[in-house]
């Protein structure tokens, strides 16, 4: 049974995911595109990729109990799951602060659904000022 092309346009497979230091150290060193609240921080750069990749840090100091943690991760991979397709090709990094743990997951995706808006905003400014490559 394969699924439906309204399956695979919302999945999340491996080669939307930021797997090793090489994926994550660019977007660390220059991230044009910041987005974030008290809780949450997204750092993206424009991918080279043609797709938008997830990377996630979730630091036991900021989110003490696994299952927190877990959650925290499950819901952002949820959020941007929904919203790739609206997403630029792009690189991103969620990272947790402290006080992410005292959120319930209605706040989550609320917070999540504001800052991927952000950074779609932010993107398209950033991609309008950039000169067209030639070559």
């Amino acid at each position: 049974m394969s699924a439906s092309p309204k399956e695979r346009c919302f999945s999340f497979g491996k080669d939307q995911r930021l797997l090793n230091s090489s994926d994550f150290t660019p977007v660390f060193n220059d991230a044009p595109i910041r987005a974030s609240n008290s809780e949450i921080l997204i750092l993206c750069k424009l991918s080279t990729t043609g797709k938008a990749r997830l990377g996630l840090v979730v630091a036991k100091k900021n989110i003490k109990h696994a299952n927190k943690r877990n959650q925290f991760k499950r819901i952002a991979r949820e959020s941007f799951r929904l919203k790739q397709h609206k997403l630029p090709p792009i690189d991103a990094i969620v990272l947790a602060r402290r006080g992410a743990d005292s959120l319930s997951k209605v706040e989550l995706r609320r917070m999540f659904d504001g800052l991927w808006k952000r950074v779609v905003k932010k993107a398209e400014k950033l991609t309008a000022t950039q000169p067209e490559k030639t070559g």
